[in-house]
């Protein structure tokens, strides 16, 4: 499946590709994140659907047998180990062959297109969130140049952010996330039952002020 979705990818992508990683094993919120429910939706298809709002070609990176929903995009299937997060930024960087990747978890439901077309438009081989001090990488800009050095900290199975921090990123920081809405819900991720409710809340308000 991997050899098919990069034919597609290749067939008329623009320079950059978003890729959902959906790869995570979800212990903590009770199974596989892409197929909770958030508001009547899956919650893999909130950052699926707010990167063809910001006009870029999505696809969904994943474990082989990872349980997805059905999906209108292609799949790329990265490696079964290790498990890490580097593993699905790596196979969507092969995947995206020359492009940048705009890399965000399948947990970040409250990510607004604007957001995604400001890393997709930014020249910068590495654009990072930073959120109270601590890099976001599940949310950020990666180029095609970065590929080989990442692939070797994955060999080593180094921390994320240690590996993002070490590339000397270009950093997003409060004020300038604040453009795009209120940092604390762009970046949310979703690993329990409480962060769902927080999420269900941010986008009752969203709907009613919308």
């Amino acid at each position: 499946m991997a050899d098919e979705s990069e034919i597609e990818i290749g067939a008329g992508a623009g320079a950059v590709l978003g890729a959902v990683l959906a790869g995570g094993r979800g212990s903590r919120i009770g199974g596989a994140k892409a197929t909770v429910e958030l508001a009547g939706r899956p919650l893999i298809a909130y950052p699926l659907a707010a990167l063809e709002a910001a006009g870029v070609k999505a696809v969904v990176v994943a474990k082989p047998g990872s349980e997805l929903p059905p999906l209108g995009c292609p799949i790329i299937r990265e490696p079964e180990l290790p498990h890490h997060p580097l593993c699905g930024i790596v196979a969507a960087l092969r995947a995206a062959r020359g492009r940048a990747v705009i890399a965000i978890a399948c947990d970040m439901p409250l990510t607004e297109p604007a957001l995604l077309a400001h890393l997709a438009a930014a020249g910068d081989p590495l654009l990072v969130p930073v959120l109270d001090g601590h890099l976001q990488p599940l949310q950020a800009r990666y180029g095609p140049e970065l590929g080989p050095r990442l692939e070797a900290a994955l060999e080593r199975e180094e921390p994320l952010r240690r590996t993002v921090e070490s590339l000397s990123p270009r950093l997003l920081g409060s004020e300038e996330l604040s453009r795009f809405g209120n940092p604390e819900r762009l970046l949310l991720n979703v690993n329990d039952g409480e962060d769902l409710r927080r999420a269900e809340l941010a986008l009752a308000e969203r709907r009613a002020t919308g």
